[in-house]
C-alpha cells in the first residue's frame, strides 16, 4: 500500500514551510539583483546559508523521534531568521537595498517568526502532555 507523501514528508504542508520557502525564493533573488559582486563570498553568502538554514531545520525536526528534539530544530531555524535579519539590516546600511525592500522583508520576517514562535509553542505543550 503507499503512503501519502504528505504523511511521509509532513514538513512540506507546514505553513511555516511553505511560507519560508516563498521568503527564500524572494530573499534570494533580492541579492542576485542588489548586491555587489565582492559580496559574493561574503554578506550574500552568509545570507543565503541562514535562509537554506530556516527550511532544512524545520525539515529536519520534524521527523525527530520527540517533540523535545523537533523544538530544538524549530529554535535553530529562529535564530537563522534574525540571522537573516540582520543580514538584511547590514544590506540596508550599506545601501544595497532600498529602504522599501528592507522594510517589505522586515515584514515577511517578522510574520514567519510569529508563526516559528506559534509552533514552537504548540511542539512544547504537546511535549508536556505526552
Amino acid at each position: 500500500m503507499e503512503k501519502n507523501n504528505n504523511t511521509i514528508l509532513r514538513f512540506r504542508e507546514f505553513p511555516v514551510y511553505k511560507d519560508s520557502r516563498k521568503f527564500r525564493k524572494e530573499v534570494k533573488q533580492l541579492s542576485k539583483d542588489k548586491f555587489p559582486k565582492e559580496e559574493l563570498y561574503s554578506l550574500q553568502q552568509q545570507l543565503w546559508r541562514a535562509l537554506d538554514s530556516i527550511l532544512l531545520n524545520i525539515a529536519e525536526g520534524s521527523d525527530k523521534h520527540s517533540d523535545k528534539d523537533f523544538s530544538h530544530f524549530l529554535n535553530i531555524s529562529l535564530g537563522s531568521l534574525n540571522e537573516v535579519v540582520a543580514c538584511l539590516d547590514c544590506a540596508f546600511d550599506d545601501n544595497y537595498i532600498e529602504k522599501e525592500e528592507h522594510e517589505k522583508f522586515i515584514v515577511d520576517s517578522e510574520k514567519i517568526i510569529r508563526q516559528l514562535k506559534a509552533f514552537l509553542s504548540k511542539v512544547r505543550k504537546d511535549n508536556k502532555r505526552g
